[in-house]
């Protein structure tokens, strides 16, 4: 890479930081954070810089959180009814740690779900990564250039008073659309989004496009 490309590299990460405002919290459970120093993925180039770390709202947590709360309720109130009140101590036991590990899964599960499927924009790509399961995950990638089409919108009453909602990103990518669902401040994300598409435009007209 020559010094003239790496000066045009740090121009343009310059400049982008220049309309894109450093917001959100690092923190660990963080769903909305511009210039993270700490995330880095598998893809990412020597240069390349995340602008934007997203992950779905956490108030989408709360049903699944509720669930689980319930279920400890009902544990709870086994000894008050047979066939449970019926059985040996020994047994109890045994169906009490089975409840308590199914209601362990559960949480792990959702909790794992919400905490890896992540969005990530760079200073060149976008980035989405859907859990499966722990042994499977998919990464669909799209080079800003090839970003068509941006659309923000939040649905609901809970979404306007909280700020998150759907962006909707239309590429000529392998992949031909994006959606990131239930994101903090959809009408931010859509706002970095024109700005990256406008400096990769800027780039071409000065010949550094990466």
């Amino acid at each position: 890479m020559t010094e003239i490309y790496k000066a045009g590299i740090r121009k343009s990460v310059a400049k982008i930081k220049e309309v894109v405002a450093k917001m959100g919290s690092e923190s660990l459970f963080t769903a909305f954070v511009t210039f993270p120093k700490q995330i880095h993925f598998e893809q990412q180039e020597h240069g390349e810089e995340v602008v934007l770390f997203l992950r779905q709202h956490f108030i989408v947590n709360v049903p699944w959180i509720v669930m689980a709360l319930v279920a400890l309720f009902i544990q709870a109130l086994f000894p008050l009814f047979p066939p449970y009140a019926d059985l040996p101590a020994s047994y109890q036991l045994v169906v009490t740690l089975l409840w308590y590990l199914l209601v362990f899964g559960f949480v792990l599960g959702n909790l794992m779900g919400w905490f890896f499927n992540i969005f990530i924009l760079t200073d060149e790509r976008v980035v989405d990564v859907d859990f499966i399961n722990l042994f499977m995950r998919r990464v669909s990638v799209a080079k800003i250039e090839q970003i068509q089409d941006v659309s923000a919108s939040t649905a609901g009453a809970l979404g306007t008073l909280l700020h998150f909602g759907k962006v909707t990103i239309q590429t000529a990518a392998n992949i031909p659309e994006f959606e990131f669902n239930n994101v903090p401040n959809p009408d931010k994300v859509a706002a970095i989004l024109h700005q990256l598409i406008d400096q990769e435009e800027q780039e071409k007209l000065e010949g550094r496009v990466k």
